[in-house]
């Protein structure tokens, strides 16, 4: 196989231009001519490094195995022989893009030129989910900001999956004896410390050096499951390794056109002892992300777009989504859940239904649950979030006879508050997934950040859940909350100034 082939850095040397790119990545040369022009950096990143050793590029973001999950194997061309390669072979690591410093107001601009660097509150100033996200938007790099925070095209949907919540109005009762709150529950038979586990996002090194392997630490901690995202920052391998004794986590899978690399995935985590498959099914393209797009075309310039835009070869400006795309199979389909059942024995459940009819039939599949979801409202947008799916599909699959205790239904997408996992768990789901806030406390402060955020929505379920007289997760029932405005999008509503403080609105280019 060309995998084993050894080569010398003088012969991938030889292929240095943009029709014949190959970049050499911990020890491994790859024919990356195809990949370049589907680079979220733009193939000038890629074609600039080429016939060169760019592992110290690559670093700083990516796993060392991605390429070996995502590219078929003929594309590996080799390994190269490390006494070949000289310091002229080396492509320098990126310097880093750093946020462009605060405007003055008016009168303080007349006053001082100086301009006021941002100073991190102190860990325990964190209150709620939005301070993580107001610091984050502080403290994270421009391009990293623009990845995590964008959604699909006018971004309706990533707002209103935490605006949904607050359509569903509490019905608490009063005279129970709540002297004890046990927020402690089973995820898929996983113990948690409450109705939470932290879903896939992809590569968390954007956030912090640590990425996943810290959220896996954090999870433990913080006494809940973890996904591990196929997109991670860090190797299968190195994320099992950072499990503690006896932790379990789940992982998330996107089905790879090559199908063999798929299985060669599902069997490591099988070997690993993961306890479930989530399988992305609402990502056949990604969407449209414009802040991710704009950020982009901002901090790259025309230098970077380079001749391959000219040409027309691609469109540049799909930022950190567009890589990610070509390795993702749009022609999975339902013929093909049998053959996903056949390659694993561990649980397998869908990742991004978001209607009662296609949750019935992940039942009638045999499938052992679903996750209500529409990506983070990073798909298609004015999409319905999650909360207000979950009732057509309990109902739907009450039709269908299905039973709890055989097929499992999760929600993700906006949960900010712990008013908001004791809504979801009222209309029927077994538990929540968050994802941005878990980045966002991550990249402010670390691991401790991850933790202190669980925490956070531990002490307001426990608060939810003693004023609505329900001691534990099991008393928690439709009967405590009020859906009657949840589907009709017209409720007059307070302003949510945390939202609206977070929350970075799009601006048109003459406006930036």
């Amino acid at each position: 196989m060309a995998s084993d082939k050894v080569l010398s850095m003088e012969e991938v040397a030889k292929h240095n231009t943009k029709d014949d790119c190959w970049v050499v990545l911990y020890g491994k040369a790859y024919d990356l001519t195809k990949f370049a022009r589907v680079h979220p950096g733009g193939a000038k990143l890629i074609t600039d490094a080429a016939g060169m050793d760019a592992t110290a590029q690559f670093d700083p973001i990516h796993p060392k195995d991605i390429m070996d999950k995502l590219l078929k194997p003929a594309l590996t061309m080799g390994v190269v022989d490390p006494a070949t390669i000289k310091p002229e072979h080396v492509a320098k690591a990126p310097e880093k893009h750093k946020a462009a410093p605060k405007k003055k107001k008016a009168a303080a601009a007349e006053a001082s030129d100086e301009v006021e660097e941002f100073k991190k509150p102190p860990l325990a100033g964190m209150l709620n989910c939005f301070d993580f996200e107001s610091v984050a938007r502080e403290t994270m790099e421009p391009q990293a900001w623009g990845y995590y925070s964008s959604g699909g095209d006018d971004e309706i949907t990533l707002r209103d999956n935490h605006l949904a919540f607050q359509r569903i109005t509490m019905r608490p009762r009063i005279l129970v004896n709540v002297r004890e709150i046990d927020m402690t529950t089973q995820v898929l038979g996983v113990p948690a410390s409450l109705p939470l586990y932290f879903t896939a996002t992809a590569l968390a090194k954007l956030a912090h050096q640590e990425g996943e392997v810290a959220i896996v630490k954090a999870a433990k901690k913080a006494g809940v499951p973890y996904m591990l995202p196929t997109l991670s920052s860090y190797t299968l391998d190195e994320m099992l390794a950072a499990r503690a004794p006896g932790q379990q986590v789940f992982s998330q899978l996107y089905v790879n056109p090559e199908r063999s690399r798929s299985e060669e995935y599902v069997k490591k985590l099988e070997d690993a002892g993961v306890k479930a498959l989530f399988v992305t099914v609402d990502a056949p393209q990604l969407g449209r992300r414009e802040k991710d797009m704009r950020n982009k075309f901002t901090q790259q310039g025309s230098d970077v777009q380079g001749d391959d835009e000219g040409e027309g070869e691609v469109d540049r400006s799909q930022g950190a989504t567009r890589a990610i795309s070509s390795y993702i199979d749009p022609g999975l389909c339902w013929d093909d859940v049998p053959w996903l059942k056949s390659i694993t024995k561990m649980k397998v459940l869908l990742k991004g239904v978001q209607c009662g009819e296609d949750a019935v039939a992940a039942y009638e599949a045999g499938l052992a649950g679903c996750v209500l979801s529409n990506h983070g409202g990073r798909q298609l947008d004015t999409c319905r979030p999650g909360i207000e799916i979950l009732p057509e599909v309990v109902e739907a699959l009450k039709e269908a006879g299905a039973d709890k205790q055989d097929f499992t239904v999760f929600i993700d997408g906006g949960i900010r508050r712990g008013a908001d996992i004791f809504k979801a768990v009222a209309l029927g789901a077994q538990a929540v997934g968050v994802g941005r806030p878990v980045l966002y406390s991550l990249a402010s402060y670390g691991q401790n950040g991850i933790v202190r955020m669980v925490h956070m929505l531990q002490d307001e379920l426990q608060m939810v859940m003693r004023l609505s007289g329900t001691p534990n997760v099991a008393s928690i029932t439709e009967k405590h909350v009020l859906t009657t405005n949840l589907a009709d999008h017209i409720v007059p509503l307070p302003v949510d100034n945390l939202t609206a403080g977070t929350y970075q609105a799009l601006e048109p280019a003459a406006k930036l």
